[in-house]
């Protein structure tokens, strides 16, 4: 199935450098830079990324693709968007000892430099978990699956809500199940917090026929929703388009040339399938850098 939903990844001028790095990463990984600035007309706020890349793609298997956005410092990205890596056992041949191995490879990588967020170890969940944000502010979650765990895609975005906001965690999943196509409520599971008695609401579900998740949580999650990561939705034409934007734009000064920022404070990106070849038209970046809502007979 093609990807519909793609996290993007902000970067400050490092897209290309962290696109290698998670080849080193990632077991058959793969990045390549799939748009660039043009050479000349670039709006003032843009002046000195002349041909460099916009966009680098990173392939982390067949089913699934990140993509890195090289600009500026604007912003960063924050756990408020993770990445979950469910790591299945049967995919080392049921050598659950391999899988620990994988795990902790990528995670000695991820965690040189920065934050861990929740320590790697065993948690009542699963035996072998960790969260840790990596030099480029990205935030991953790696849970070892247990060999009779249901299916469930290896990659797959997780919306974390705080304390602030776990209350909006049921409402942002029936709004996010009622307006995309192919969508369904999984697996809601309720954890007990060592120690408090406070309990985390895990939820897997379906947007566009796509696997994410979302954690409601007692815990404080630092700057829960920027547009450091964003959402990518490619949609099959203008009728989708103008339904999603429709649906999920809730801050009027967000909108620009495709993006929107929700009630819940999730940025999207609502985009044509098609997006990447109609940047490869001359004149199509500036006037798209015009629009708020795309709109395709004008690009």
């Amino acid at each position: 199935m093609t990807q519909r939903i793609i996290p993007n990844i902000w970067c400050d001028r490092t897209a290309e450098e962290a696109g290698a790095f998670y080849e080193t990463v990632f077991d058959g990984a793969r990045s390549r830079v799939v748009a660039r600035y043009p050479t000349e007309g670039l709006p003032d706020f843009q002046k000195g990324f002349e041909g460099l890349p916009v966009v680098v793609d990173v392939t982390l298997d067949d089913d699934f693709r990140i993509s890195l956005i090289n600009a500026g410092a604007e912003y960063r990205p924050t756990p408020g968007i993770s990445l979950l890596v469910n790591v299945d056992p049967g995919r080392f041949g049921g050598d659950e000892q391999a899988a620990r191995a994988w795990i902790n490879h990528a995670w000695t990588l991820l965690a040189e430099h920065d934050r861990v967020i929740m320590d790697i170890g065993e948690y009542s969940f699963s035996p072998l978990y960790g969260w840790v944000e990596d030099q480029y502010g990205v935030s991953w979650q790696f849970k070892l699956l247990r060999p009779d765990a249901d299916p469930i895609a290896r990659y797959m975005p997780m919306l974390t809500f705080g304390a602030d906001s776990r209350d909006e965690a049921p409402q942002a999943l029936a709004l996010y199940t009622s307006t995309f196509p192919d969508a369904e409520v999984g697996r809601i599971l309720d954890y007990v917090v060592s120690g408090t008695g406070e309990e985390i609401v895990y939820t897997e579900f379906r947007l566009a026929g796509q696997q994410l998740s979302m954690m409601a949580s007692p815990e404080d999650v630092e700057a829960s929703f920027t547009p450091g990561v964003s959402l990518l939705v490619r949609c099959d034409g203008q009728e989708e388009i103008d339904r999603l934007w429709e649906a999920l734009s809730a801050v009027p000064d967000a909108e620009a040339c495709g993006w929107l920022v929700d009630r819940f404070g999730v940025s999207w990106q609502i985009v044509p399938a098609d997006l990447d070849a109609l940047l490869a038209r001359p004149g199509v970046y500036g006037r798209m850098l015009r629009m708020t809502r795309i709109v395709i007979a004008d690009l």
